[in-house]
Formats: C-alpha cells, sequence, structure tokens
C-alpha cells in the first residue's frame, strides 16, 4: 500500500553567492507544510551559518545539515554547533553527516581519508555523548584522542564536558551514505539516511542494507522510527526529454567528474544499477573534458530511474513506486515558484 510522505526543501550547493530568492522559499515552504530545509557544503560555503541565518526567520521548520563534512570538524566542534543552534531555534535541528570523498577530504581539508566507516562509528559515539551531557569526555580511538594523549602534547588536558545544557539530549543525526556497508551502518547508529541518486528499482538492494544495521541496533522499534530522507529531482514539463536534459549534467558531473577514477562512489551506484558501460563512457568524456557529451552519453531511462521527469500527470503515475520504496521523506529543489507544484504532487 502507498504511503505518505513528508516533504523536504534542500537549498543545495552555493554558486558565487547565497542562492537567489533562498529566504522566500524557505519561508514558503514553511507556509506549505514542508517539514524540513536543508543546506549543504563541500569547499564553499558552509551548511550551519546559512540555516543560523535562515532558521531565526522561520518557525517550525525543521533545519538539516545535507551533509556536514566530517573532515570540516571535530566531533566537539560539530556537537557544539549543533547544540548552539538546537538552542537558538528551539529543538529544529537535523544533523546530518558524511565522510566525503577522498578529493574533497585529502584535497580541501588535508585529511587522510582511510578508513571512513570506522571514523564514521566513532564521530558519531563522541557527538552523541557531548550532546547527551551525562560525563565528561573520555574518548581514545583510532581516529580521536578526547584528552589528548600523543607524547607531543603537554599533557595537561583533562576530560571536559560542555558548559551548556542541551536543548535536546537526542539531537536527530542522519548519515549520508551510498555504499552497501555505510547504508547498513546508518541504520545501525543513526536516526536517519540520506541517500544520493535512489533509484525505487534498488530499493530490494537499499533496504536489505537497512535491515542488516537496524539488526545490529538491537532496537525493535527503530525502523519505523528511522527516516529516509532523499533528495529527489523533478522537473516537470510537456517534453520528457528537454526535461531530462535539465537533469543530465548533474547525472554526468557525478557519475564522470567527481572523485578520481576507480574512486568514484557515485560513479559506483550507476554500476549497481545497471548502467555500467554509460557510466564509464560519460567519466571518460568527462575527465577528458567533454562535459557537454558526457552529459548527452545518458540515456533517458539513466534519468528516470534517479528522476521524475514529464508533464505532472506523468509525474503522478510514477509516484507511487516512488511511495512504495523505504523513502519517508522526499527533499526536492528548484524555485519558490515550484514548490507549491511539489506540494501538490506528493502531499497531494
Amino acid at each position: 500500500m502507498a504511503k505518505e510522505l513528508k516533504l523536504g526543501y534542500n537549498t543545495g550547493y552555493w554558486g558565487s553567492g547565497p542562492p537567489a530568492g533562498a529566504l522566500d522559499a524557505i519561508q514558503e515552504a514553511e507556509r506549505l507544510g514542508y517539514s524540513s530545509v536543508w543546506t549543504a557544503e563541500a569547499y564553499g560555503s558552509d551548511a550551519l551559518t546559512p540555516l543560523a541565518w535562515w532558521g531565526a526567520q522561520t518557525e517550525q521548520v525543521q533545519l538539516g545539515t545535507g551533509i556536514i563534512q566530517m573532515s570540516a570538524r571535530t566531533p566537539a566542534a560539530t556537537a557544539m554547533a549543533a547544540m548552539t543552534l538546537d538552542h537558538l531555534s528551539g529543538g529544529r535541528v537535523i544533523l546530518g553527516l558524511g565522510v566525503s570523498g577522498p578529493q574533497v577530504v585529502e584535497g580541501w581539508y588535508g585529511q587522510a581519508y582511510g578508513k571512513p566507516l570506522a571514523r564514521t562509528r566513532e564521530y558519531v559515539d563522541i557527538v552523541r555523548r557531548i550532546i547527551r551531557r551525562e560525563e565528561p569526555i573520555n574518548a581514545h580511538g583510532e581516529f580521536y584522542d578526547m584528552p589528548y594523549t600523543g607524547a607531543d602534547g603537554k599533557g595537561l588536558g583533562k576530560p571536559l564536558k560542555s558548559t551548556i545544557h542541551p536543548f535536546r539530549t537526542e539531537i536527530p543525526i542522519y548519515l549520508g551514505a551510498e555504499g552497501p556497508k555505510n547504508v547498513a551502518l546508518a541504520a545501525e547508529i543513526c536516526d536517519g539516511w540520506l541517500p544520493l541518486f535512489f533509484s525505487p528499482k534498488e530499493n530490494d538492494f537499499y533496504q536489505r542494507c537497512l535491515d542488516e544495521g537496524f539488526a545490529k541496533a538491537g532496537d525493535p522499534g527503530k525502523a519505523a522510527r528511522f527516516d529516509v530522507a532523499s533528495g529527489v529531482q523533478i522537473i516537470a514539463g510537456d517534453d520528457v526529454e528537454k526535461c531530462a536534459d535539465f537533469i543530465r549534467p548533474f547525472l554526468a558531473l557525478y557519475a564522470g567528474g567527481m572523485g578520481a577514477r576507480g574512486a568514484n562512489f557515485h560513479f559506483e551506484v550507476f554500476v549497481r544499477m545497471g548502467y555500467e558501460d554509460v557510466a564509464v563512457k560519460v567519466q571518460d568524456l568527462y575527465l577528458a573534458g567533454k562535459k557537454a557529451e558526457a552529459a548527452a552519453a545518458i540515456p533517458l531511462s539513466m534519468v528516470e530511474d534517479v528522476a521524475l521527469v514529464g508533464p505532472p500527470d506523468k509525474i503522478r503515475g510514477e509516484l507511487d513506486k516512488w511511495r512504495e520504496t523505504c523513502i519517508t521523506t522526499f527533499l526536492v529543489s528548484g524555485p519558490k515558484q515550484m514548490l507549491p507544484v511539489y506540494a501538490d504532487l506528493i502531499l497531494g
């Protein structure tokens, strides 16, 4: 049976400056009943500052980071920011985290990328412990050492507890994940999952990953509470191919240009979906600087697997297969004038 979905508004990455009309769109989303608004970061604008600015001019909508780069901040810095914003917003924060990829982590943040799963587990545990504020933090893992015990330290550190009491002792933590082990980890240790390039035809695969994580969590009620908040691009128009043309450059960028050859998690998603030949061709073209040709090489079927394009009636007809997946929240993007259209399509 098709289920009701929640709706969130993703403001996306910045270009040369803030997205035009972002505040008006966010306020319109709140008026229309959207449950959440989201920001992003990579190596430009950060995810937290816009949420504080825009969140101050909204009242109810949840404020999600989609995603905070874990390499950008220590667990303590992330927990401090989340607790601060949670106070200022009256308990509206959703803390979306992700490890990003080796090009960004090593190229921009200057850190080693190794062992992302183990690093994520350790990071999330420390963030939760700081927010709960039950005791001073003693955490001596493979990646984080609190207080620092290294031979090059002064030896003067002591376990500390946040000077502020949390507005909520449990701030929801979502994990941006694409690979099967990372998706399972999201279900095990987090409150939600932020997929990228989700396809309904891959739902069974992802559900198995989630179920594996739920089983390890040892919480019988977790699956029912868990939020799968998936970004889905919707381009409505009479000409399906022209609508798909708005999506193709985005897919080409991620499948072909994000990450190095042999180290591109987005590329691997499309391979799992059955588009290995296309993904290889797109990557070859993109890395050769032929971006337009890379986008043109993406077939309509690949676009329609991960996006909703075409006339509104076509989109409505395809929504049932999305409703029947593990997705519980649609994250959409676009200008203010499209928000009522999305609300009508999805919230009905």
